[in-house]
């Protein structure tokens, strides 16, 4: 009994040594910082002199911010982009689950851009925007089409960087609808031929419930990531867009801290960003959750 004892012991010190890393990953790279965060948020914090608690004044001043307001409020109208993209996507991937000739190379065409820079692509699509010589106005003019200045009008500044952002991921989400299809058994299928439903009734009461599972967890990841979009404004607009109309929450707390050098209140913006997406992704869950019991 006692060898077995040894053993189980030595189990568990390898176990916790295995473990050892990750855990104080996240506590070095994850929670130090964001309880440093969210101390700083009460501190006058300008990463050059000392630091002073100054209580709930930076988010005092947050309330009255007209441009953290709009900042927020371009963040959160940009994320129209993302029921647009997981349409499209599972629309191509039914497309391409049909066995169509050429599905392979459409699926690498389709994936070159998720796992291209970031960066690049923006600069890309900086030049297709332009309003003199970019490949967009160029395509609309074949139309008779007299396209505006995209990245330089507040009306089409937010609309065009979604755009971008939905070609950019819609290789990935495209993919994982793609997986989730083929996954569906065939006998599904061919028991709703026999019953004599036709292909919307199929897709209805057997693709779309079998997708679901993907659709939560695209829906969970976008939210996430569209809250912290940042790379493509900085490039396509650097200074926010014409009238501060395409600056995100993120690009507001980057000119804040590193611009300003107030980073006492970027902190105050961050934590307040942190909490709108965990309220967000809690509903999410909790929608999910309830679905799932009805």
């Amino acid at each position: 009994m006692e060898t077995k004892s040894n053993l189980y012991r030595k189990e568990k010190y390898y176990g916790l040594l295995f473990i050892l890393p990750p855990v104080l990953g996240f506590i070095i790279f994850g929670l130090y910082p964001t309880l440093y965060s969210v101390y700083s948020s009460f501190t006058d914090m300008d990463g050059l002199g000392q630091m002073n608690f100054i209580g709930l004044d930076n988010y005092k001043e947050l309330w009255s911010d007209e441009l953290f307001h709009k900042s927020m409020f371009n963040t959160v109208f940009m994320m129209i982009g993302i029921p647009i993209g997981l349409i499209l996507a599972l629309l191509l991937a039914l497309g391409l689950n049909r066995g169509i000739w050429g599905t392979t190379a459409f699926r690498v065409i389709y994936y070159i851009p998720v796992i291209s820079s970031l960066a690049a692509i923006s600069i890309l699509w900086q030049w297709a925007y332009n309003g003199d010589y970019g490949l967009v106005n160029q395509f609309l003019d074949l139309f008779g089409i007299e396209g505006p200045n995209w990245l330089a009008d507040k009306n089409t500044v937010k609309p065009a960087i979604m755009l971008m952002a939905i070609w950019k991921g819609l290789g990935y989400t495209m993919l994982l609808y793609l997986a989730a299809i083929q996954s569906v058994p065939k006998d599904y299928y061919e028991a709703a031929d026999l019953d004599g439903a036709n292909g919307w009734q199929a897709f209805w009461n057997i693709t779309w419930p079998m997708v679901k599972p993907v659709t939560f967890f695209l829906v969970v990841t976008n939210i996430i990531g569209g809250s912290q979009i940042f790379t493509e404004i900085n490039i396509m607009t650097s200074t926010g867009g014409p009238e501060f109309s395409s600056a995100s929450v993120v690009f507001y707390i980057w000119q804040k801290a590193f611009g300003n050098l107030q980073m006492g209140y970027a902190s105050a913006m961050s934590v307040v960003l942190g909490l709108f997406i965990f309220i967000v992704t809690l509903i999410q869950f909790r929608l999910d959750k309830s679905n799932q019991n009805d």
